[in-house]
């Protein structure tokens, strides 16, 4: 349930701001007849993202075995890489944001109110799909057959959309920067674990060999069905008896990404040259 509350509202969060950004540069630029299109852009971005929701649970749930598997892994895998590249999107861009959403904005303001639309839903489609696709990987990860998963993403969504609405009312101030580096750090450790059970699917379903070749087996010490087991796994995506495949696949994804990710960024360096030359 916590790692799934983290990426609703991590996910969330972003679009939140997005959507807070969009509507709060309209307003103070006296130019609230383009709120209407802007809203409807982001209505259908939601629609987008849940409709791909609902057809990836409930399409995947008419296929056989082995390719619900493939599906569920393949899916996984490709989760992990956009959530991955967004992090470290988010992380170069937080500052930037706003200018940028700004420029886009004006952009589609001179263009009408169809370039309003297609601005508000690519500023925010992409954020949804994203969002759906993760979610539902993590969910079909971490499901312990109760809808803890699905109420931690509610919860998350729910705590994003709250802290939208107190950013756009000026009521809360928190440094973004810091923000998302620290839950960007937390969901990588959490995409480590979606990655590992992706692969097993990929196992399960044939397309990756080695799913009788364990590298431990601790689930005596540590039972699934414990309370602290079923903990390890919800917020980490423990798994007691791994594979040697999923294991080095865990080590070689969050050992040298994490490490990348929080690292601290690098801020150009001016010579004597260039100092010289900005006095002038």
């Amino acid at each position: 349930m916590f790692s799934n509350y983290l990426i609703g509202l991590r996910e969330g969060l972003e679009a939140s701001l997005v959507v807070c950004i969009l509507i709060a540069y309209l307003v103070k630029t006296g130019r609230r007849e383009a709120l209407k299109p802007i809203w409807t852009g982001i209505a259908i971005a939601v629609a987008l993202a849940l409709g791909f929701g609902f057809a990836l649970e409930f399409g995947s749930q008419e296929l056989t075995f082995q390719a619900q598997e493939a599906l569920g892994g393949s899916l996984s895998i490709l989760a992990v890489g956009l959530v991955t590249w967004m992090v470290f999107w988010m992380r170069r861009t937080a500052r930037h944001l706003k200018s940028e959403l700004h420029g886009r904005l004006d952009a589609a303001l001179a263009m009408g109110t169809g370039a309003l639309v297609a601005t508000a839903f690519l500023a925010v489609g992409r954020e949804g799909l994203e969002t759906a696709l993760f979610v539902w990987a993590s969910v079909h990860a971490a499901s312990d057959g109760t809808p803890r998963p699905l109420i931690g993403v509610a919860l998350g969504i729910a705590t994003a959309v709250l802290l939208g609405w107190l950013f756009y009312r000026g009521a809360l101030r928190i440094n973004l920067a810091k923000f998302f580096t620290w839950t960007g750090g937390m969901l990588v450790v959490v995409a480590a674990g979606v990655l590992a059970y992706g692969v097993h699917d990929l196992q399960e379903a044939g397309w990756v060999p080695g799913l009788t070749n364990l590298a431990f087996d601790i689930s005596d010490t540590i039972p699934p069905d414990s309370w602290y087991g079923t903990l390890l796994k919800g917020v980490l995506n423990f798994q007691p008896d791994p594979t040697v495949v999923q294991l080095t696949v865990w080590l070689l994804y969050l050992v040298p990404v994490l490490t990348l990710f929080l690292l601290p960024s690098r801020v150009p360096v001016r010579t004597a040259g260039t100092a010289a030359s900005a006095a002038k």
